[in-house]
């Protein structure tokens, strides 16, 4: 029942975070690029309806920051959606087919763990100019590591079943098997895992976007808008407060979700 519960009550929050920054940009008088340099770090306030106040370019940061959600949220989702397929195809092959083929895969996993990501991400955005499409792709790229392990390893409990051996005896392909019958018995891990990357990816691109690397001008991210909120936290400190605020309640959310997810799967498959 607490699971059941957690889950609502996160996913209720989630959803309503969403719809927000999707309705709040139509129904404000205010863009996200229109700068006022007339109306520079003003305080939030109902008489002008810059609600969150405005930037030290006097942009609405209520709009802007329902956008940087957004931006955010579509970076994660996609990214973590890319780490699904490449994780979900490598770990379910690698563990299905087994012997050297597994092993010399996962040596392939351990290698690339070994390797400073956030290093390799950092010079495809500065190679590639920082394209948005670029974004997701890293992201993912860094995610997949973990879902190809989870998934590797429940495949291998997954191939002794009966199911498979009758699948096997009947001359059903292996990508068909893995596909067909081994796939879909990986929901559960793999929902409340994907649930617990998006945070990951979330804060990964929070960190481009916090060191100039991540979403560009005039586009922004909640990642973005805290770097610019840090520049001016003495004199404006709501700049900082409310992106921050957003970022941290969003990643709580998640973690929440994935953790009452855990716990429903847990419920209804007891070991």
């Amino acid at each position: 029942m607490s699971g059941n519960r957690s889950i609502r009550v996160t996913a209720g929050i989630l959803l309503a975070v969403a719809i927000a920054a999707l309705v709040g940009p139509w129904i404000s008088p205010h863009d996200y690029a229109t700068t006022n340099l007339e109306n520079i770090l003003s305080a939030p306030a109902l008489s002008n309806m810059h609600l969150f106040g405005t930037d030290d370019l006097g942009r609405d940061l209520f709009v802007r920051t329902m956008l940087g959600i957004r931006v955010t949220l579509l970076v994660a989702i996609v990214a973590s959606l890319v780490s699904l397929v490449i994780g979900v195809t490598y770990g379910a092959i690698a563990g299905f087919v087994g012997g050297r083929v597994d092993a010399a895969m996962m040596r392939f996993v351990d290698t690339l763990y070994a390797l400073p990501f956030i290093f390799f991400v950092i010079l495809l955005m500065v190679a590639f100019e920082r394209n948005f499409l670029l974004i997701f792709v890293a992201i993912g790229a860094i995610n997949w590591l973990d879902m190809a392990r989870i998934v590797r390893g429940q495949t291998l409990s997954l191939r002794e079943r009966e199911f498979v051996e009758a699948a096997r005896l009947t001359g059903v392909s292996t990508l068909r098997i893995v596909f067909r019958h081994i796939a879909p018995n990986l929901v559960g891990i793999v929902v409340v895992y994907v649930t617990l990357t998006i945070p990951q990816a979330i804060l990964v691109e929070s960190f481009l976007s916090f060191l100039g690397l991540g979403i560009q001008e005039p586009q922004t991210s909640l990642g973005a808008l805290v770097d610019a909120g840090v520049k001016h936290m003495e004199g404006a400190s709501w700049s900082l407060l409310i992106p921050a605020t957003l970022l941290a309640l969003i990643l709580l959310c998640f973690n929440f979700l994935g953790d009452g997810l855990r716990d429903f799967f847990d419920a209804r498959h007891p070991s």
